[in-house]
């Protein structure tokens, strides 16, 4: 019985951790990118340039959190719901 409660525990601290980041950050850096907005190629002397935009994040370098959305979505359906 005790495993189970610890594990309970250790996933209630997660979930509420990353509710608390999806909350106070609710933006993260684009995972294609890093964060850049376009990615780097090589030129023939090996210095990076900046290549095409993004199409992932469309050059903004950021990306909404899979919580954040999910937040955003529920909040939706209960505000078409509730009209």
């Amino acid at each position: 019985m005790i495993p189970f409660l610890a594990a309970s525990a250790c996933l209630l601290a997660i979930t509420l951790g990353y509710a608390a980041l999806c909350a106070a950050s609710p933006f993260g850096q684009c995972r294609r990118c890093d964060g850049l907005g376009f990615a780097l190629t090589q030129t023939r002397k090996g210095k990076p340039k900046r290549g095409k935009t993004c199409r992932r994040c469309n050059g903004h370098g950021i990306r909404i959190r899979a919580g954040r959305w999910l937040y955003n979505r529920a909040a939706r359906i209960h505000r078409d719901g509730t009209r």
